[in-house]
């Protein structure tokens, strides 16, 4: 794996990477691609719990979108993760997270995190399983929807939950 690049700028999203982040969605082949419309009202409703990675031209090279659970405000759901093709294999993904759960644990008291993953995706799968091992957190795994709750055709999506994090384990 390549280093991320030193000028590689993590931050809030802001309304004006709606597009760009759904650019990356759509490239990524792997993530389901939601409306343009809802990457823009992530942007604006979720910055506070998402984060970018700006490239040296300042534009988003990389995204990590997710939500604090209603029922449970100190579970960070991880919606989805991209990186752009050009910048893969760089461990931006892990930057993103890493710093996106820091900051989360320090502000917002975050103990968990929560994502779905379908069976087959690979780099989704070591991207968890390796934040698990750098943060000293459990890693359990469940099916969270089965195929057969989705219209059409769909894989089930497998919910890894990962914790506790605190302050000392998320830095």
């Amino acid at each position: 794996m390549t280093a991320a690049p030193a000028d590689l700028l993590i931050e809030s999203p802001a309304t004006s990477d709606g597009a760009a982040l759904w650019r990356i969605a759509k490239e990524s082949k792997t993530l389901d691609l939601n409306s343009s419309y809802s990457y823009l009202l992530w942007c604006r409703d979720f910055a506070g719990t998402s984060v970018v990675a700006r490239g040296a031209d300042g534009e988003p090279v990389g995204f990590v979108t997710g939500y604090l659970r209603p029922g449970r405000p100190r579970t960070l759901l991880v919606w989805q993760v991209a990186v752009d093709a050009a910048h893969r294999g760089c461990g931006i993904a892990a930057r993103l997270l890493d710093g996106l759960t820091g900051r989360l644990v320090a502000e917002r008291g975050i103990t968990e995190v929560e994502t779905t993953i379908t069976p087959g995706n690979t780099a989704s799968e070591r991207l968890f399983t390796s934040f698990a091992e750098r943060h000293g957190a459990r890693l359990s795994r469940e099916v969270l929807f089965p195929a057969g709750l989705f219209p059409g055709s769909h894989d089930p999506e497998v919910l890894y939950r990962i914790g506790p994090l605190t302050e000392s384990t998320a830095l």
